[in-house]
């Protein structure tokens, strides 16, 4: 099968998806992912782009899959990212995918660790993986890749210690593109400050901070150095395989608690789910006590809901 139709099936949830993507895993495994994220506005298709042509230069084969936001008109990606890459169109060596959020809360799709399994069993060495970066993509992007860079422009310094520390955790590199404005020194001083507030990565990896004008291809060979450097010393330490056995896990309770919802949405009558909903909308019960009466419907609730959290 052609690869953007086992691309489309798997986004589509075709009947043969699961076929493929347990073929996919099987032969998976090898390719080296990186997350890139941070702001909109931060020129990461730029970058994104300047380091998938630096990696061909390498003799690396590269797969793109760049996370847009869902229109709000057809419900399909804007595909503004695949506009912007346009320079490595016609290199057989690149596949580039841009996705929709499909209203992700997150931002970033929940098919975005499958499509990167296909491209990584058809033999692609290097997956780039662009968010849009809002809401909680930043860490599902940290969960979805090896490596993580943070890109920043030089107007974040100022205000950099108000970032989340979310944001600020999960990068492994930090990128202050269009450093040609002013202030970008001051960024990224200001980024190394926040980083030696956080606590120490238990890999020992310290966080470069790196200055890029991608527009120009300025630092584009430094930063790639920086994603190799990081890989290897994963690897040296164990930390690599310590990242994708959390990849794994996460994608099988991802898997659980769809299945499970699933069937429970199957199983629980109408009426019930209308007369739970009526009850709270009165206020003549909680949240935790209707969750505990559905379940409880099924036999599921031998502990009380509030002592497992919410």
């Amino acid at each position: 099968m052609p690869l953007a139709r086992a691309i489309s099936a798997v986004e589509n949830e075709a009947p043969d998806s699961i076929a493929i993507l347990d073929a996919c895993f099987a032969k998976g495994g090898r390719a080296f992912r990186i997350g890139i994220t941070g702001p909109p506005g931060a020129g990461k298709s730029t970058l994104v782009a300047r380091i998938a042509q630096e990696y061909r230069r390498r003799g690396e084969t590269v797969g793109v899959v760049a996370v847009d936001p869902t229109s709000p008109f057809t419900g399909g990606a804007l595909l503004g990212d695949r506009v912007r890459m346009g320079d490595l169109a016609g290199d057989p060596g690149v596949f580039i995918r841009s996705m929709a959020t499909r209203g992700s809360q997150g931002g970033l799709a929940v098919y975005t660790a499958q499509v990167c399994d296909v491209l990584d069993a058809a033999g692609f060495s290097r997956l780039l993986i662009e968010t849009v970066g809002v809401g909680q993509s930043e860490l599902e992007v940290a969960q979805t890749a090896d490596s993580t860079a943070v890109v920043l422009v030089p107007e974040s310094g100022d205000g950099v210690q108000a970032m989340k520390a979310g944001l600020m955790e999960i990068g492994d590199l930090f990128v202050i593109n269009k450093s040609d404005r002013d202030g970008a020194e001051r960024a990224a001083f200001a980024v190394r400050g926040a980083l030696e507030l956080r606590p120490k990565p238990a890999d020992g990896w310290t966080p470069p901070v790196l200055l890029t004008t991608a527009s120009e291809g300025k630092g584009v060979v430094e930063v790639v150095e920086r994603f190799e450097e990081h890989v290897a010393h994963l690897k040296a330490r164990g930390g690599l395989a310590g990242r994708r056995r959390r990849r794994v896990e996460q994608r099988m309770r991802d898997l659980l608690r769809a299945q499970l919802w699933d069937g429970f949405e199957r199983r629980l009558p109408a009426a019930a789910w209308a007369q739970e909903v009526e009850a709270l909308e009165a206020r003549r019960t909680t949240p935790h006590a209707a969750a505990a009466r559905l379940t409880g419907r099924f036999g599921t609730a031998d502990t009380p809901v509030a002592a497992r959290g919410s």
